[in-house]
């Protein structure tokens, strides 16, 4: 296993500091999904109201994200912000806003497909069975939404998982940087750390993301 740079993992700590970064991944993933999925279920349910206002807000905002890449935003917020305005940000920080920030925006937009896919017709069902329009939204409209919603919110967060690899840019040790850092350190002693190195980091994003991936899937099968 030597000629494949195996043999580095088990050297001292490096498998140990390379599940610490791992962690620091899925805590920045976990952290930045719970709030996506707090605010984009707000903002998804905005989107849908009459206010033409709030919609061109949103809209705006929705395509803000979608035309920038992710690791201009971390630069723009954890650089740009930080110069400009002399502030302290820390680089999880700074992560987490940004991640949060598209997340929120892919989270809502899903949450507004989900709604006006609806078809009328069960709107106008329940309003004639005498319910109220909260009765309608909350008993009627919001369970069968969800149950379209949560296959593609599943495989959004999967994205998000494997996105936090960016992070390393900014500085964050994550699973990738703390890789980097043990190929150098073996580089000599070592020359094809990188293949042993970066394919444990690829099984470590697939054990993880893989059952989620399935979980959608599965989901999505049994309610179509």
């Amino acid at each position: 296993m030597q000629s494949l740079g195996i043999d580095v993992l088990f050297k001292g700590k490096n498998f140990i500091r390379l599940m610490g970064g791992l962690w620091v991944a899925v805590r920045i993933s976990l952290i930045s999904v719970v709030i996506s999925i707090v605010l984009g279920l707000l903002i998804g349910m905005l989107m849908t109201s009459g206010n033409k206002i709030l919609k061109a807000v949103f809209r705006i905002y929705l395509e803000i994200v979608r035309i920038m890449p992710q690791m201009v935003l971390l630069f723009l917020v954890y650089f740009g912000t930080t110069r400009v305005f002399g502030w302290d940000l820390e680089a999880e920080t700074s992560a987490i806003f940004v991640f949060s920030f598209w997340g929120t925006a892919e989270m809502a937009d899903l949450v507004r497909g989900a709604l006006i896919s609806i078809p009328s017709i069960q709107y106008e069902s329940a309003r004639a069975l005498g319910m109220k329009e909260s009765q309608v939204f909350l008993l009627v409209i919001l369970p069968q939404a969800v149950r379209r919603l949560i296959p593609l919110s599943i495989n959004l967060i999967t994205r998000m998982i494997k996105t936090t690899s960016l992070v390393m840019m900014i500085g964050i040790v994550e699973v990738l940087k703390v890789a980097q850092q043990i190929i150098e350190a073996n580089r000599k002693a070592s020359p094809n750390a990188a293949f042993g190195l970066f394919g444990t980091v690829f099984l470590l994003y697939f054990i993880i993301c893989w059952p989620v991936s399935r979980l959608a899937a599965y989901l999505e099968k049994r309610w179509a």
